[in-house]
């Protein structure tokens, strides 16, 4: 089976990664197009240096409107535009299969389907795609299952606090029951805050718009929502807050369950060792 042709819309920090990510399996992933509204200079010299991640070994050049990956005898040169919309993306001649939606800005099926009209098959969205009846939510080890490829053009694989939780939720939900709980995540700061204090535009929380590199800024997270969507017996009964710190990549998540009958510290650490060795051995540290 050839690879499947992908576009990357979005070449921020999740744009990049999964970029670099694609690259490691050339038989699966061919990359055909990367769309970013900043200047191609600064999205081949993010791909190359990450300040978390370190530097990649492949050689990345920019020129004529295309980001050249090189790594010993393979190169690759992938077209690069500058489109604000999905509409003006021009992926003619390129055959692209699938999208990676990495720009945080289209998060519902009305918006993402300029995608489906230019012939793309699938939409792989980097956020909760916020949308009635829901988009399929998938994090890995609790629901990959519901995927129907028949019905599902578009996917999203939730967000990072949720696959934090998901996993551990599921234990203890289907080995103990979860009446009720409140989930508090400490955050590292990300882009809709400032560096120094100053206004800001992207968010209506004025917490923001104080310096991330100083202040503890508590904020809202959308993890218990998204939860829902993986366990939907659990609506209306998980809460949830997050606290951006001066970190750059560091996320705890904190959980305080009610379950529905006694259990013990040692009961509780037992079935979450089993499921580290057995059904979520890979996802569910211990």
């Amino acid at each position: 089976m050839p690879p499947i042709k992908f576009a990357i819309n979005g070449c921020g920090r999740i744009g990049r990664l999964a970029l670099r990510l694609a690259w490691e399996q050339p038989d699966v992933l061919e990359l055909v197009h990367l769309n970013d509204i900043t200047a191609i200079e600064s999205v081949a010299y993010l791909i190359k240096y990450d300040s978390v991640h370190g530097t990649w070994a492949p050689k990345v050049e920019a020129s004529d409107g295309r980001i050249t990956i090189s790594d010993g005898p393979r190169s690759v040169s992938v077209p690069y535009s500058n489109s604000k919309t999905i509409q003006d993306i021009s992926y003619e001649g390129t055959g692209v299969q699938m999208v990676l939606e990495c720009t945080g800005v289209f998060l519902t099926r009305a918006k993402l389907q300029p995608y489906f009209d230019k012939g793309v098959k699938k939409v792989v969205v980097s956020a909760p795609v916020k949308d009635d009846p829901p988009v399929l939510n998938v994090v890995v080890g609790c629901n990959e299952g519901l995927y129907n490829p028949a019905s599902d053009h578009i996917v999203t694989a939730a967000s990072c606090t949720t696959n934090c939780l998901a996993p551990v939720v599921k234990v203890i939900h289907e080995k103990l029951g979860i009446e009720r709980g409140c989930i508090t995540t400490i955050h590292n700061l990300t882009n809709t805050q400032t560096i120094v204090d100053a206004p800001n535009s992207k968010k209506a929380d004025l917490r923001r718009a104080r310096s991330g590199l100083v202040n503890l800024a508590p904020t809202s997270t959308g993890s218990a929502t998204a939860i829902a969507l993986i366990f939907p017996e659990l609506k209306g009964k998980l809460n949830g807050l997050a606290v951006r710190v001066p970190l750059i990549n560091s996320s705890i998540t904190d959980c305080v369950f009610n379950v529905k009958r006694s259990t013990t510290e040692a009961e509780v650490n037992a079935l979450l060792k089993e499921a580290s060795e057995t059904y979520l051995k890979g996802i569910l540290g211990y």
